[in-house]
């Protein structure tokens, strides 16, 4: 079901009696306009992180049919973002981070792209009294939330995104989960280090010892947002967690088919890395596949 390199993680995260403590990151923004730089032509789209921007940007875009205006909670420099707001070009975008370097670099990039429904604003996401309560109609985040140092933060930030949150609004988050090994966290921060800048690998170690635990995120999500979201997590090893509303009723043939086509288009390195997920997070219980 897994890659052969990915059995010995499986079994010593099986095996582990106790999780890993938690390490916070030291630094929560992101401020070195050359750190900024070298993480973000790192971790473009046509990048080592296609398959998991791909899968992410499809969930989101069947989650959010219907909606017209979508916050992104810790948007970076909105490699993910842009992707989504080119599948969406019918819902205005607005991303959201606490470092005016990635906001830079976001504004750029969706220029680039030549997008005209994303627009920017500077915010702790502890505290979004910029966005007025129910204002957006779907809220979005894409592995940000483990930036927040400590778990009454975390618990703030739901409680933040509940009040912006319109009722019954569309909603997903993804997040690390906390692995129980420090050599699963080793693994999988450097599976790609030969393809990758190591600033992009530490980052990525950095990140994975920050995560919080899926129970974490299972208790906020049940006393902070209420009820409507799921809880999912890949399986057997919960490297990902996902608080995700379900997709609206009805189905859109053509997005499905724009899904399909941009998988074909990837390289078949990255095509075995989406289908991977795909398969981690099925047997996690998510069924719905943008990708069929």
């Amino acid at each position: 079901m897994a890659r052969v390199g990915m059995l010995p993680v499986i079994l010593r995260e099986s095996l582990a009696k106790r999780t890993l403590p938690r390490e916070p990151e030291p630094d929560l923004v992101m401020a070195d306009p050359e750190q900024v730089a070298a993480y973000t032509e790192a971790g473009r789209i046509d990048g080592v992180m296609a398959a998991s921007y791909l899968f992410q940007s499809a969930h989101i875009s069947h989650v959010i049919q219907g909606c017209k205006r979508v916050v992104d909670i810790g948007c970076g420099p909105a490699t993910q973002l842009g992707q989504i707001a080119q599948l969406n070009p019918d819902v205005s975008f607005l991303g959201v981070d606490l470092s005016e370097e990635m906001l830079t670099q976001g504004k750029r990039y969706v220029g680039d792209l030549g997008l005209r429904n994303v627009e920017f604003l500077k915010a702790d996401m502890t505290n979004l009294h910029d966005i007025a309560s129910g204002a957006a109609d779907g809220v979005i985040s894409t592995m940000a939330l483990h930036h927040l140092p400590t778990l009454a933060e975390l618990e703030r930030c739901f409680s933040e995104i509940r009040r912006i949150l319109r009722p019954q609004g569309a909603l997903y988050l993804v997040d690390f989960g906390r692995l129980k090994s420090l050599q699963s966290v080793i693994y999988f921060a450097y599976m790609n280090a030969a393809h990758q800048p190591h600033i992009f690998s530490l980052d990525y170690e950095r990140s994975l010892r920050a995560a919080y635990l899926p129970e974490d995120f299972a208790r906020f999500t049940q006393e902070r947002l209420g009820p409507g979201p799921c809880l999912y997590t890949t399986r057997p090893v919960p490297i990902l967690v996902l608080v995700t509303t379900k997709p609206p009723d009805g189905d859109d043939a053509r997005l499905r088919s724009r899904l399909r086509s941009l998988r074909a288009a990837l390289p078949r390195r990255y095509r075995r890395d989406l289908d991977l997920i795909r398969r981690l997070f099925r047997l996690g219980g998510l069924r719905d596949d943008p990708f069929r």
